[in-house]
């Protein structure tokens, strides 16, 4: 099982009249630019099985681009587990059900940021979550003993074994195989 989190594109800082902050797009500039920066890592990423997004506007479009700039052919689906101010546990159940397959998250910051280091393991993750990151990992091919499963198994305690960090792709930069 690879996962990639998924920070939405650059959003509209304005708010659409008689609407929420839920309702900001993304801004043109970044619609083209996350769908080069997609589309650039489209070969690292491999086949994705499904593509979970926020229900807000921004996290929807991206997980649109994404999907088309990665050639996916399979589902995308709202999901509230990755709503801003949800627990980062919330999205252990959704990471439990589908266990056997290559998730994209598409998510906000600080709760992408949040979930790449509870999943590796670390107090914060290193690296600033711009708009457009892709964090991606996987979960080692054979759990050592019943203990190392996937998180949520063993009631609200962190998992015994944490994903493996296969990169790390902000727009613009360099794409990072190691993380200090």
């Amino acid at each position: 099982m690879r996962i990639f989190l998924v920070r939405h594109g650059d959003a509209d800082a304005e708010i659409p009249e008689g609407l929420g902050d839920e309702a900001r797009a993304l801004t043109a500039k970044a619609r083209t630019n996350v769908a080069a920066h997609f589309a650039s890592l489209s070969e690292r990423m491999g086949p994705i099985s499904l593509i979970l997004t926020s229900p807000l506007v921004r996290t929807v479009q991206t997980a649109q681009i994404l999907s088309n700039s990665v050639k996916h052919e399979g589902l995308l689906r709202v999901h509230r587990c990755l709503l801003p101010d949800m627990p980062v546990g919330a999205v252990e159940p959704v990471l439990k059900e589908y266990s056997d397959e290559n998730l994209v998250l598409v998510g906000h910051q600080p709760s992408m940021g949040a979930l790449a280091a509870h999943l590796l393991g670390m107090q914060s993750f290193p690296k600033p979550v711009n708009p457009g990151t892709v964090i991606a990992m996987e979960w080692p091919d054979t759990p050592t003993s019943t203990e190392d499963q996937v998180p949520g198994e063993k009631g609200e305690n962190p998992p015994a074994q944490h994903l493996k960090f296969l990169f790390y792709a902000a727009p613009g930069q360099q794409v990072l195989d190691v993380i200090q």
